[in-house]
C-alpha cells in the first residue's frame, strides 16, 4: 500500500469520524501530490510521494518557528498538530545519536581533508529520508570538526 493509498483511506475514516483538523490535513497532503503528479506528468514513486510530505512537514515546522516568534501560540499549535498527522506516514526518523553515529562511520574512510560539500553530498544520498537536511548538516559539521582537531 503506497502513502497515497494510505492517505486515502485515512481520508475517508476522518470524514466517516467527522474528524475536521486531519480531514483537512490529508486533503491539503493529498492535493500537493495531486500537483506534483500533474506537474511531472507521471505517476508518483513511493519515494517521490514521500518527498512531498517531507517538504510538507517542512513547511509546518517553518510556520511553526514563524508562529512562535510572531506571538501567536494558537496558529503554532494547530501547525504541530498538522505535523504530527503528516509525520505518522513517513518512515521513523533517526534519533540525534543514531544520526551521529551513522555520519560518523559514513565519513571516516573518505579520507582527511574533506570539503563540507563533499561531506554532505555523500551523507545526503542515504539518509536523507531518514531525518531532516538541517539534522543532517549539524552531524555532518560536528564529525568534520572532530575528524580535523
Amino acid at each position: 500500500m503506497t502513502i497515497l493509498d494510505r492517505l486515502n483511506a485515512d481520508l475517508k475514516t476522518a470524514m466517516r469520524s467527522r474528524d475536521a483538523e486531519r480531514l483537512s490535513t490529508l486533503r491539503m497532503a493529498i492535493s500537493a501530490m495531486t500537483y506534483r503528479r500533474i506537474e511531472r506528468n507521471e505517476q508518483l514513486s513511493e519515494e517521490d510521494q514521500a518527498d512531498v510530505l517531507r517538504k510538507q512537514v517542512k513547511q509546518r515546522d517553518d510556520a511553526i518557528e514563524e508562529f512562535t516568534k510572531g506571538g501567536r501560540p494558537e496558529l503554532a499549535a494547530k501547525e504541530l498538530r498538522e505535523r504530527e498527522i503528516l509525520s505518522t506516514y513517513l518512515p521513523a526518523e533517526l534519533t540525534p545519536e543514531e544520526l551521529r553515529a551513522q555520519v560518523h562511520q559514513m565519513l571516516a574512510p573518505l579520507g582527511q581533508p574533506l570539503a563540507f560539500g563533499a561531506a554532505m553530498k555523500a551523507v545526503m544520498a542515504q539518509l536523507k529520508d531518514r531525518a531532516s537536511g538541517k539534522a543532517i548538516q549539524e552531524a555532518v559539521r560536528e564529525a568534520l570538526a572532530a575528524k580535523q582537531a
